[in-house]
């Protein structure tokens, strides 16, 4: 009967958004947000959906490959000083803003220049733009031009990871006009292969070709599709009906209420799509965890001890959870918070089902089959009841009590960022290829509201670990530190490793040039449809 009555929903939701998808004559690529896009600020980029759309409209001077490798953008090659604390970015002359008369004249183009730049990174760390990711630049003594075309960057301390950090999202170049239009950001112009088109809030987002992109492929201009229309649909088994039936030409990861229906126990693609759908999964530069708040703010006593701590580390099997849950989608964390894939990744370090274990760090603690310890409150998401349950269920056979909070996205990312939960659900996703972003989380400096560190830890070691590493060039001689702080994470219990996810990607046999990467960041500059009718 549900499945009837979803079907119904989906056919409706389908007849109310045809009118892009019925043109045959133009390429529009179509996918669902089921968790919205709560801003269009390149600044607020912290979350994969804002990211998404961000790597469509804007560009930053620096781009990711497929191999996460650094490649030029806005900033067509740069040169660094001796001593790793000077980057001077010379820009390309052909990178154009988003067409607007109202902005720009009655040419309605600008190319950028050095101005718009300076503005869009001050921006970005200035206390009045309260980004979350001011960190990225946290260590920029200044930005200037030096001539109409070069950028200098000068860096207060080296940081061998500075070109990756400026890739991200974060650092997208705005035109410097729009400092001076309230609301600029309801519709965004940015460099971007796409521009944006139209919006209605939580129900679609259509983006445009941009006409003159700066960047070719074998001689051709990018991109390729005409548009991008985005929907925003919140239940993920009427998205998935919505793919299943071409109103979506791509799918991202799994959700439970439709995992059987398309993925084996193998975590294989069913028989029955196998004719008509490509499937791709590789490692994923995203660890999924439950954090801990530390410190002053966490309320309940006994998870300040870090043996209660690790007693709930001990308490669950990842590799189960992961077995019959995801249908072995992803990796059991049994090691430190840095994931499979990247330089640093300790396997085998952190902890694996040890019930009698848990039971003695609580009888040490003075917590004996958990009698003392008030109500654990868990704090999720709708998308991960399932295995927080299975979580609930382990944590009370060996005597803790828990309550498992469901929150919308939007309200518990809000949660976690102002430290209101003890307990809490997260993910980590690399913005960079380096195990630095993983580690940056615990760096007492950036504890949030201002930055990434959302269980508010601070240890004095971890931190002379972290200034030391950022301070070494080599990736080869930074690994060992790298081990060293990921040990301290896993020794403090921190965190609750859940497991090291896998990027699963859907994707209907006529979409050509999607591709696939360890960062899951959507890229649709070389999208194509190929014999779709």
């Amino acid at each position: 009967m549900r499945l009837f009555v979803l079907l119904a929903i989906s056919i409706t939701l389908s007849s109310c958004f045809s009118v892009d998808k019925n043109d045959d004559s133009k390429m529009i690529f179509s996918y669902n947000e089921s968790s919205g896009i709560h801003s269009f600020d390149p600044a607020f980029a912290k979350d994969q959906a804002r990211i998404w759309f961000c790597n469509q409209v804007y560009n930053s001077l620096l781009q990711l490959d497929s191999n996460l490798q650094i490649k030029p953008s806005i900033a067509k090659r740069w040169e660094v000083s001796a001593d790793a604390r000077q980057y001077d970015f010379i820009l390309r002359d052909d990178v154009f803003f988003h067409e607007n008369h109202s902005i720009f004249g009655e040419r309605g183009l600008r190319e950028v220049n050095t101005e718009d730049v300076v503005y869009s990174l001050s921006r970005l760390i200035d206390s009045q733009t309260a980004s979350p990711g001011a960190w990225v630049l946290s260590n920029v003594d200044r930005i200037y031009a030096i001539n109409d075309s070069t950028i200098r960057i000068n860096l207060s301390v080296p940081n061998p990871t500075f070109l990756g950090l400026l890739s991200m999202q974060y650092c997208s170049i705005l035109p410097v006009e729009s400092d001076t239009i309230t609301d600029f950001f309801e519709a965004p112009i940015g460099t971007g292969p796409f521009h944006f088109q139209y919006h209605k809030s939580n129900v679609k987002l259509v983006l445009r070709k941009h006409a003159h992109y700066f960047e070719y492929e074998d001689s051709q201009q990018l991109p390729y599709l005409d548009a991008v229309a985005i929907r925003f649909i919140p239940d993920k088994q009427t998205a998935f009906l919505e793919f299943i039936k071409g109103n979506f030409d791509f799918l991202s990861g799994i959700d439970a209420s439709y995992k059987d229906e398309l993925i084996d126990a193998r975590g294989l693609l069913q028989k029955k799509y196998q004719s008509t759908l490509k499937y791709r999964k590789q490692d994923y530069l995203n660890t999924e965890y439950l954090g801990i708040l530390m410190g002053e703010n966490q309320a309940l006593e006994a998870l300040k001890d870090v043996r209660v701590r690790k007693a709930l580390n001990f308490s669950f099997d990842r590799s189960q959870m992961i077995k019959y849950l995801r249908n072995d989608v992803g990796t059991p964390a049994v090691s430190g918070f840095i994931p499979k894939g990247l330089p640093g990744y300790l396997p085998d370090v952190g902890y694996d089902f040890q019930p009698e274990i848990a039971k003695q760090l609580l009888s040490e603690a003075g917590y004996p089959d958990a009698e003392g310890i008030p109500m654990l409150q868990l704090n999720t998401t709708s998308s991960y009841v399932d295995l927080c349950e299975y979580i609930q269920h382990a944590w009370e056979e060996v005597g803790f009590e828990v309550e498992i909070n469901v929150s919308p996205p939007s309200t518990h990312r809000q949660q976690v960022s102002k430290s209101q939960l003890s307990i809490f659900r997260g993910s980590w996703i690399a913005d960079y290829a380096d195990a630095e972003n993983y580690l940056a989380l615990f760096y007492s400096k950036n504890h949030s509201p201002n930055g990434p560190n959302y269980t508010h830890f601070s240890n004095s070691l971890f931190d002379s670990l972290y200034e030391s590493s950022i301070h070494i060039p080599n990736l080869k001689d930074r690994i060992p530190i790298y081990e060293q702080m990921d040990q301290i994470i896993t020794d403090e219990s921190v965190i609750i490793p859940l497991y090291y996810d896998n990027v699963l990607r859907f994707q209907h046999n006529y979409v050509e040039g999607l591709g696939s990467n360890a960062m899951n960041l959507l890229d649709l500059k070389r999208v194509k449809f190929v014999d779709r009718y």
